[in-house]
């Protein structure tokens, strides 16, 4: 089977991305020679290949899994742009993670949450035969989660459509997900709602649960949907004095827990990589990622103890 998947993925990732791939968004590498924040020249080691796709510079973007297991999904509207971006394992069926933005022309409200038949549909650039056969949330107890939420993109009904895609989703308790994952989300929303107290130009989100150690997982369902124990957001902030960084990462539980002081689930974007295996913002300068994700100060964040 995996033997398949490396003869046939390299053709399946070009056509995904002849169609998935457009607009004008302009979140990319620093190019060769540009300066950082610093002012030094930047450099940029870890930082994706942006030859063939050049939305693998965008600063949500984490270092992409270099294997043929796996494929990057990219969702554009044909109004507002880049929507969000998947990475998706084949092999396991699930998502690693989801990243996007939230900025001043994405974050509008034009419309209502979406409610179709089917609610969850297939994402239409992911190929059939890495799909589920059926919906495997329905009777697994668990809730479909969202990564990127319904509610940061009402700015367009295409926008928000595609976030109900499967590809968006982890299975989460419901006490999970409309509690302490609501809570965070809602922390996310309300910082860039915010922005004209705390200067925010825009923020850098990736966000999801972990499917790559077996000792961060709850189960593996009667349809084989993996279920996360972790789930984890990385968040940059861009404004005029440069950006910030900051994790939440968080066991999921059948419990309540939206009361909990999200200060007590703030890590660095360092330890984050020390726990998920994924480097985030690698697309940054060099010099500012090391600053940036090694400290914390949830305080600049509004978040007390």
């Amino acid at each position: 089977m995996i033997n398949y998947f490396k003869k046939t993925l390299p053709l399946l990732l070009t056509a995904l991305f002849i169609v998935s791939c457009g607009g004008d968004d302009d979140d990319y590498n620093v190019s060769p020679g540009s300066q950082s924040p610093s002012g030094n020249k930047t450099v940029n080691v870890n930082a994706n290949p942006t030859t063939q796709h050049k939305e693998y510079g965008r600063l949500e973007v984490p270092r992409i899994k270099g294997t043929s297991d796996n494929l990057v999904l990219i969702h554009y509207t044909s109004q507002y742009g880049l929507n969000y971006m998947v990475e998706w394992d084949c092999i396991k069926k699930s998502q690693r993670w989801t990243c996007y933005t939230l900025d001043t022309r994405n974050s509008v409200k034009n419309v209502s949450r979406y409610y179709g038949d089917p609610q969850y549909p297939n994402d239409p650039d992911l190929p059939s035969m890495f799909r589920f056969t059926e919906d495997p949330y329905w009777g697994s107890g668990f809730d479909h989660g969202h990564i990127c939420p319904s509610y940061d993109r009402l700015c367009s009904a295409e926008a928000n459509i595609q976030t109900f895609y499967m590809t968006n989703m982890q299975p989460q308790y419901n006490k999970f997900n409309a509690g302490l994952w609501l809570n965070m989300e809602n922390f996310v929303s309300n910082y860039f709602k915010n922005r004209n107290q705390n200067g925010t130009d825009t923020l850098y989100i990736c966000k999801g649960g972990t499917i790559d150690n077996p000792s961060q997982l709850i189960m593996t369902t009667k349809k084989g949907m993996l279920v996360p124990k972790y789930f984890y957001m990385a968040l940059l902030c861009k404004n005029s004095q440069g950006y910030k960084a900051m994790a939440f990462w968080v066991e999921q539980r059948n419990e309540d827990r939206s009361t909990d002081n999200l200060y007590n689930y703030v890590v660095s974007i360092d330890r984050l990589e020390e726990l998920t295996g994924i480097d985030f913002f690698c697309n940054l300068p060099d010099d500012t990622e090391e600053s940036i994700e090694k400290v914390v100060f949830p305080n600049s964040w509004g978040l007390k103890q």
